[in-house]
């Protein structure tokens, strides 16, 4: 019984704290995480579209920029090319955003579509990389 009432009163005292976390993630056209789009057919069927979400878990509000780029040549995260698409968005603890992104592809070949999340460092007002991203891998066919 007493054990019982230190432990009881120790997690009372001293709550356990979750660590500071920023997620993204990516849905399908259905709003699951099952059928994303993985051959596309170049003129025919080249668009997709897929839900990017984006969580904030760090305790305060955050400002972040999603990046979506395409490259046939995946070899590190951040990706060193030019971004397709770009949104800024605020998010407040707690707080997640959705975004339906579209992606068009013409150009037959192997390619990783990478979604990058990058915050705001208010101290230098600059967007550094957060070390979340998704990639998609695509194959276009003629």
């Amino acid at each position: 019984m007493i054990v019982s009432a230190f432990t009881i009163g120790y997690f009372i005292m001293c709550p356990t704290t979750q660590p500071a976390y920023n997620t993204i993630y990516l849905l399908d056209s259905q709003h699951k995480t099952a059928d994303y789009p993985l051959t596309l057919v170049a003129g025919q069927n080249s668009t997709f579209n897929v839900y990017v979400n984006v969580e904030n878990h760090m305790s305060k509000p955050e400002t972040y920029q999603v990046l979506s780029k395409n490259t046939p040549y995946l070899t590190n995260v951040p990706v060193e090319t030019a971004a397709l698409n770009t949104t800024v968005i605020t998010l407040n603890d707690g707080q997640s955003w959705q975004s339906m992104q579209t992606i068009t592809e013409n150009q037959p070949g192997s390619y990783s579509v990478v979604f990058e999340l990058w915050g705001l460092n208010p101290l230098t007002n600059q967007y550094e990389f957060t070390y979340n991203y998704c990639v998609l891998n695509i194959q276009v066919v003629s």
